[in-house]
């Protein structure tokens, strides 16, 4: 940890000390954790405690409240000797005498350890049995909230409140989830608002904390707060997976209060289903109706919000072709089965004008045998 990035953090909290302000502490403290690389954060703790000023002891306050589990992914992937780590021998431990003399109790045990991650298969600095660098900075930071004035104790100390879910543009191709938040005073009232990507697969792909007027312009349903936090923590976790997934630059810095605040939110429901379909009434009254819709609803899966011009063509010029079996009753019915389900997303005009584009092609699409896939193909020689 260089000495520049630890004399930052002190001038800086010594700013918040003056401002007396949760959220704004608990924004400060989600940059500086996306600023840290993973091998300098049991440094910083080290130092912050061996310094034990109120602004040395408000930094670590704020870090234990937000998410830090990221950074206990293989920490010797980061730190740019891997090799000489991997292959140094273990470091020998502080004795117990040696960290009371030190005063060092909350960072003690955490030293260099040149070993394998059993579940990664890294190399890993962390010795097996240690704890994680959350675990030490929850217990630092809880230490450290004593002597410190009785805001600092709010942070992290919030109730979900109120939850929204829908399109975050004019054709579904993000969806917001946002959770509205407040401290136990009732000060600084805020929203969570994670854009969710759902062309590429339900990607956090963006997110901000708020003042509530900021949904006024937003056209989002109530949700349960439960589903919304348990989309918002499924859609981190999707992101986390992708290598250079397309996120927004400002993310990093936002991502680790954001999961810390969904996680607040009591038994979130993790990959809970999209109900848009099971809202949708205004069916046509029309033979093979119900039998169209079926096959649209497959078609959207569990990203029902994302309805663009350009779904709509492929649903109608290539998804059918290749995959479904129709009745002609179904077939018949199919257009307007599509152009129902359109005006339930807002009556787009570009939709519209795309499905009157595409749906006198498809009888003759679905005629042709050459479109079909290997599961169609199949399905229909067994009949």
């Amino acid at each position: 940890m260089s000495t520049t990035a630890f004399t930052t953090a002190i001038t800086q909290a010594r700013d918040l000390l003056r401002w007396r302000s949760p959220l704004r502490t608990e924004l400060w403290a989600a940059r500086l954790t996306a600023t840290l690389r993973p091998t300098e954060v049991r440094p910083l703790v080290q130092q912050l405690t061996e310094a034990g000023s109120p602004e040395a002891r408000l930094t670590l306050a704020a870090l234990a409240v937000v998410e830090t589990a990221a950074l206990d992914d293989d920490e010797a992937r980061y730190d740019g000797t891997n090799a000489e780590a991997a292959a140094a021998p273990p470091t020998e431990p502080a004795s117990d005498d040696s960290a009371r003399a030190t005063g060092n109790t909350v960072a003690s045990g955490t030293g260099s350890y040149a070993g394998t991650d059993p579940q990664t298969g890294h190399p890993t600095t962390q010795e097996p049995g240690s704890k994680s660098l959350q675990e030490i900075l929850r217990e630092a930071g809880k230490e450290a909230v004593r002597g410190l004035p009785e805001w600092v104790g709010r942070m992290g100390q919030v109730v979900c409140e109120q939850a929204w879910y829908g399109k975050a543009d004019r054709y579904g191709e993000q969806a917001l989830a946002a959770l509205r938040f407040r401290y136990p005073d009732g000060k600084e009232p805020h929203v969570l608002i994670v854009g969710i990507d759902q062309v590429n697969g339900g990607l956090a792909v963006d997110a901000v904390i708020e003042e509530p007027k900021f949904l006024d312009d937003l056209d989002l349903r109530p949700a349960d707060p439960a589903v919304a936090a348990g989309r918002v923590l499924d859609a981190f976790e999707m992101t986390d997976l992708v290598m250079g997934a397309p996120i927004a630059e400002s993310l990093p810095a936002v991502r680790p209060l954001a999961l810390a605040r969904a996680r607040t939110v009591p038994d979130p429901v993790r990959q809970a289903p999209d109900d848009t379909a099971s809202r949708f009434l205004d069916l046509p009254d029309l033979p093979g109706a119900q039998e169209a819709f079926g096959k649209l609803v497959e078609f959207v899966g569990d990203r029902p919000l994302w309805w663009s011009p350009a779904r709509v063509s492929r649903f109608l010029t290539s998804w059918l072709p290749r995959e479904a079996i129709l009745t002609e009753a179904a077939l018949s019915a199919m257009p307007d089965v599509v152009r129902a389900w359109s005006r339930f997303h807002g009556g787009d005009p570009e939709v519209l004008r795309q499905i009157e584009t595409d749906a006198p092609r498809l009888p003759t699409l679905m005629a042709d045998d050459s479109l079909a896939g290997l599961r169609k193909r199949m399905a229909q020689n067994d009949h």
